[in-house]
């Protein structure tokens, strides 16, 4: 009896999650209301609250989705043999496809701001480490002397340029860029970015 309740709140924890992930993704996330992922799960609004706190832990749920996403698609940029200029321009590239493709979606990952005290938990802190650790590890051999803290810098300073320039241009902010120009000045600036000091 208890496996078939399990069963049964399993499978509206995905239709909660897949029908979040669908309005995200068509409408953006400042938009987002439970009563509309709860219509579109062709659920009672009440079943959202048994399977989460709050609608802020739904929005986790479609966000640690979104980063699994997006890490597959960084993963699969990558050659194996790929020096280090070239694996920041694969991923640098990638990353830049993915924002446009899932605009709303990867938007959310950075929009979403938990409750005044509450914490990001743990968990879907550590989901993000990947964005990270893609660009340490190429580093990390490019620069062999360097401390582990210094390369994990880098590769902060690293993403925080190429998403910053992404996230000014999509956002349509003065000093961003075109999409149709982006691609070539993430080029250039994963060149830049991946040339070792002297």
């Amino acid at each position: 009896m208890a496996g078939k309740r399990e069963a049964k709140k399993e499978d509206l924890r995905s239709r909660l999650v897949a029908a979040g992930t669908e309005l995200i993704r068509e409408q953006g996330l400042k938009n987002l209301r439970a009563r509309d992922i709860a219509e579109r799960a062709s659920a009672a609004l009440g079943g959202l609250y048994t399977v989460f706190d709050d609608l802020d832990g739904l929005i986790l749920h479609v966000n640690s989705g979104t980063l699994k996403r997006l890490e597959a698609a960084l993963n699969s940029a990558v050659l194996p043999a790929a020096d280090v200029q070239e694996t920041f321009l694969s991923l640098s590239l990638a990353y830049l496809r993915f924002a446009l493709a899932e605009r709303n979606l990867w938007a959310a990952l950075f929009e979403h701001r938990m409750p005044e005290g509450a914490p990001v938990p743990e968990w879907h802190l550590a989901e993000h480490g990947f964005l990270i650790g893609l660009i340490a590890a190429p580093l990390a051999q490019q620069l062999p002397h360097a401390s582990r803290e210094d390369v994990a810098i880098r590769a902060r300073t690293f993403f925080a340029a190429v998403h910053g320039v992404i996230s000014l241009s999509l956002e349509g902010r003065f000093i961003g860029i075109t999409p149709e120009v982006l691609e070539r000045e993430i080029t250039a600036l994963a060149g830049i970015l991946a040339r070792r000091p002297n």
